[in-house]
């Protein structure tokens, strides 16, 4: 995986074979952030990066400038890895954690600009995080949830819910908090 913009673009960074993750791809990433960076000023706002794996996104959010980024897996090996990585780069800005999503969620008593949710495609109840996110009120207003998912997951009706993108096999869907919610 690499970064693709910021104060270290291009920089590859090489995570353990053994951790049980699937990194959001190049492309898709690219894309993701094209569209993100259309909406926010990155330096501006704190993120979640949910299911955070290697910290793919929380890397390119802190490399893009992002304020606060707290990176939440249940893995142990994932979150050594993520705080290993976070020292070598640098980025005081991101906070890595070790808890299952559900749990981080219900007592975090934090609202996000940006929640990055990237769940394991075979993770039964993926539609439960935006459900989640809605009911515990995490997101500030005009906030925004994206959620990468397979093929199999359709989320417009859900609340909030205003576009899908496919790259490739990735799928993002994307969920806005109003700005009077």
């Amino acid at each position: 995986m690499r970064i693709i913009s910021g104060k270290n673009k291009g920089r590859r960074i090489t995570a353990p074979s053994n951790l049980p993750v699937r990194p959001t791809t190049d492309m898709a990433k690219e894309s993701l952030f094209n569209i993100l960076r259309n909406h926010f000023e990155l330096d501006e706002i704190s993120a979640l990066d949910l299911f955070t794996g290697t910290g793919n996104i929380a890397y390119e959010l802190a490399s893009r400038g992002c304020r606060q980024v707290t990176a939440v897996d249940n893995d142990a090996r994932c979150i050594k890895f993520v705080k290993q990585t976070i020292s070598l780069l640098n980025y005081h800005q991101i906070t890595a954690i070790q808890s299952d999503y559900s749990s981080f969620l219900k007592r975090s008593g934090i609202k996000w600009d940006l929640i990055f949710a990237d769940p394991p495609y075979q993770m039964e109840a993926v539609e439960e995080i935006p459900r989640a996110v809605w009911d515990l009120d995490l997101l500030n207003a005009g906030g925004w949830l994206v959620v990468e998912h397979d093929r199999h997951h359709d989320f417009p009706g859900h609340p909030g819910f205003f576009d899908h993108r496919k790259y490739g096999k990735v799928n993002f869907s994307f969920f806005r908090k109003g700005e009077a919610e």
